[in-house]
């Protein structure tokens, strides 16, 4: 487990995204419809007022204001007290929570491959714009780390952690969530991407995540086949995490049944999410990760 970042330059960062989609990234930066205010003093600068080095606006005096930040050159013309107002710059962190268990590793297209592309794209339009950047897997747990990165330095060292963690356990997603939470410092945006297959439930550990102090944007990975199976007859299913066997016959009937529960627990899911004002996005391991970045996640809002 790597618990801070060392910069290194990697060569395997075109292993997760082609020269194409980078250059198109580099346009985008991350953003965040609640006003962030992170722990240090950061790069970005937001339209909130404040007291940063950019000039905004003017407001007139209000007894108990800092009189440093008086306009005496209105005073001179107008014989009136205004306030200069400046944008404040603001330190954005952005969070990312990878599912590293080994049901990721199922489907066609592996689920894993998937899920750490669209990692390596939204961190890396965070290194590239100066935003604090901090990577996690996750499966029983948190399984690697690699934390407070900043700047383009970084894209080697962030590439090999995500190419190089394996996809392989079980899921205590709530356990993991509180691990995070836990070390989690400043304020921002805060990623989860997941097939979330979890037995015992994603609620609590999706709640330890929501606070005032950061967005939560859920990305729900699936597989083509887990969402349209294609199979008949008898067959023993395995779970691939706790080795569960259970037998069934695979009817059309049963199949159709199963298109409903899985519709109905995607919706389930997204309900959770949006009550509580996060955002969600479904998606399978087939979809293109650019097309998903570039347009599914800007019309959300996550990217601008």
């Amino acid at each position: 487990m790597s618990e801070g970042a060392t910069p290194t330059r990697g060569a395997r960062l075109t292993e997760l995204l082609d020269a194409r989609f980078m250059a198109s990234l580099d346009r985008l930066d991350i953003t965040s419809r609640k006003i962030l205010q992170g722990k240090l003093k950061g790069e970005r600068q937001t339209k909130r007022r404040g007291q940063g080095v950019e000039f905004a606006d003017h407001r007139q005096y209000a007894s108990g204001d800092d009189v440093r930040f008086l306009d005496w050159n209105i005073y001179g013309r107008l014989d009136q007290l205004f306030l200069k107002m400046f944008l404040e710059e603001q330190d954005l962190s952005l969070h990312i929570l990878v599912d590293s268990s080994a049901s990721t590793a199922l489907g066609r297209p592996a689920k894993d491959k998937h899920l750490r592309r669209l990692a390596a794209a939204l961190a890396y339009v965070g290194l590239v714009n100066n935003n604090r950047v901090s990577l996690c897997t996750f499966a029983d747990g948190l399984t690697g780390r690699l934390l407070n990165m900043r700047g383009r330095r970084y894209l080697g060292a962030m590439a090999e952690f995500l190419l190089d963690a394996p996809a392989e356990g079980v899921t205590h997603f709530e356990k993991a969530c509180g691990q995070w939470v836990s070390g989690r410092m400043g304020s921002g945006v805060t990623v989860v991407l997941s097939d979330f297959l979890f037995k015992d439930g994603y609620e609590a550990g999706l709640k330890r995540l929501i606070g005032s102090r950061y967005e939560l944007c859920v990305i729900h990975v699936l597989s083509p086949g887990e969402r349209s199976p294609d199979m008949t007859g008898d067959l023993s299913l395995v779970d691939v995490e706790d080795g569960d066997v259970s037998e069934v016959t695979i009817t059309g009937a049963l199949l159709k049944q199963y298109q409903r529960n899985l519709a109905a627990w995607c919706a389930g899911l997204r309900e959770f999410c949006v009550r509580r004002g996060a955002t969600y996005v479904l998606t399978d391991s087939a979809q293109p990760a650019d097309r998903l970045v570039l347009e599914h996640l800007r019309r959300h809002r996550l990217l601008g």
